[in-house]
C-alpha cells in the first residue's frame, strides 16, 4: 500500500488531510505535525558538533481549539510516543531520576518521558503550567537531545532523541492579539528558542457560515462516528 501511495495525485495534501481527520480545519497545524512525524535529517559539522534533525512544535491558542486533540492523535498513532502533562510532571519525571533498588540497595537510573520517547515524539500538554525549574531541566534534551545525570555516584549521558509536541494556553486565558507571542505565553526565552514551529490557533470566528460548518462536523461525528470522517489514508 505504501508503494501504491507514490502514484497518488496530490499526495502531500492527501497526507495532510489524513492527519487528525476528526479535527475541523487547522490545515497549517496538520502540515507541521506531518513534517514532524517524518522528521528531518541529523547532521554533524566538521568539528563533530551534532545538529538535531527532529522538529519541535508548540501549539498556543484559546481554549476549545483542539490543541489536546492533536497531542492525543499523535500519541495514539505513533508507537513510540509518550503523553505527559506539564502541570503534573516534574523535572525528574520528564528527564530521568536516580532511584535506590530496595532489594539490592544499589542505585539505578529510572527513565523519564523524554528517554522513553527516544526516536519518537513526547507530547506535553499544559506546557505553560510547568514550573520554571522543570523547564530548565529539558533545555539539554530539546537541543543536544541528551540527558546528563550526576547523582549518587552515577555519572551518565543518556539519549533523548525525541521531538516535542507541546500545547500551551495564553497567560490571560485567551490570546491577546495586541501583544507579542512572548507576552502571551508563560514560557522562558531559552525554551521558546528551542521550538522550531509555533502555531497560534484562535477562536474568534465571527463568520456564521464557518460556525455552522464546525457545528455540523461535530454533530456528524457524534451521529455517524467513523462514517463522518473520510480521510484519504487510514492509520491502519
Amino acid at each position: 500500500e505504501i508503494l501504491l501511495m507514490r502514484s497518488e495525485a496530490k499526495l502531500y495534501q492527501k497526507m495532510v488531510d489524513s492527519v487528525a481527520p476528526t479535527v475541523f480545519g487547522h490545515a497549517e497545524v496538520k502540515r507541521g505535525i506531518l513534517l514532524m512525524l517524518f522528521g528531518g535529517v541529523h547532521k554533524s559539522t566538521r568539528e563533530g558538533i551534532k545538529l538535531r534533525g527532529d522538529v519541535n512544535i508548540c501549539i498556543v491558542g484559546d481554549p476549545s481549539t483542539a490543541k489536546s486533540q492533536f497531542l492525543k492523535y499523535v500519541h495514539g498513532f505513533l508507537p513510540r510516543a509518550i503523553y505527559a502533562s506539564g502541570k503534573a510532571s516534574s523535572a525528574a519525571g520528564l528527564t530521568a531520576s536516580v532511584m535506590k533498588d530496595p532489594e539490592t540497595g544499589e542505585f539505578c537510573v529510572e527513565a523519564g518521558a523524554l528517554m522513553l520517547a527516544d526516536n519518537g515524539i513526547c507530547c506535553i500538554d499544559e506546557f505553560d503550567q510547568m514550573e520554571l525549574g522543570d523547564q530548565v531541566a529539558i533545555h539539554e534534551a530539546m537541543e543536544q537531545q541528551t540527558i546528563s545525570i550526576t547523582k549518587s555516584g552515577i555519572q551518565a549521558t543518556l539519549n533523548a532523541r525525541a521531538s516535542i509536541l507541546a500545547a500551551a494556553n495564553p497567560v490571560s486565558g485567551r490570546y491577546d492579539r495586541s501583544k507579542t507571542l512572548k507576552a502571551n505565553v508563560a514560557i522562558s526565552a531559552p525554551i521558546m528558542s528551542r521550538f522550531d514551529l509555533f502555531f497560534v490557533v484562535l477562536d474568534d470566528n465571527t463568520d456564521e457560515s464557518t460556525d455552522e460548518r464546525i457545528a455540523t462536523h461535530i454533530v456528524q461525528m457524534h451521529q455517524r462516528r467513523q462514517q463522518a470522517v473520510e480521510a484519504p489514508f487510514s492509520t491502519e
